[in-house]
């Protein structure tokens, strides 16, 4: 039974996209315009694509790499966000649902090297543009708003990993969390 096998199709669909949704907290926190959007996009395609190639790389992420080559799933039916704060909203949920699987059905080694991977296409996407400049020039690479949606992701995710329990039998959550009811 391969790693993929422990995930429904929904689930794994979760997991797979959470990356791009850790992303899209961060441009939904301060849009750039079509440049910088298209930078950030960028950006969260090469820090997964660093990720699920890294050497050393966890049982997860190999099955995640495979994935990537193959034919893309289809979506489940979903609510379509209609404002720059549903996507946030959405996209954390997201993010806390996929992290949760991953936590719960696979190794602490794999809930590691996924949580590392969020937060690096997080920090990553805020990196690739330039924030409230103009025609390039000016403005702050990763603005306030950028640091404050990488710290609620940071939340979300786990925290700070040298500040995580460790022990055994550690639950990082009880339950599943719930599906955004809006």
């Amino acid at each position: 039974m391969s790693l993929r096998d422990s995930f429904t199709s929904e689930e794994w669909f979760k997991v797979m996209t959470g990356p791009g949704r850790a992303g899209a907290v961060v441009v939904a926190a301060s849009p750039s315009g079509l440049t910088g959007i298209v930078a950030e996009t960028q950006a969260i395609a090469a820090a997964v694509r660093q990720s699920v190639s890294a050497q050393g790389r966890t049982p997860l992420m190999e099955a995640m790499a495979a994935d990537l080559l193959g034919t893309p799933p289809t979506p489940p039916a979903q609510e379509q966000a209609r404002t720059i704060e549903d996507i946030r909203s959405q996209s954390l949920d997201a993010v806390r649902q996929a992290v949760w699987l991953v936590s719960a059905k696979t190794s602490p080694e794999d809930a590691e090297a996924y949580r590392t991977m969020l937060m690096q296409v997080a920090e990553r996407t805020a990196a690739a543009a330039k924030e409230g400049g103009f025609l390039g020039f000016g403005g702050e690479q990763v603005n306030d708003k950028e640091r404050a949606a990488i710290e609620e992701l940071r939340r979300v995710v786990g925290g700070d990993p040298r500040t995580r329990s460790t022990e055994p039998g550690t639950v990082i959550h009880e339950t599943p969390p719930p599906e955004s009811t809006r």
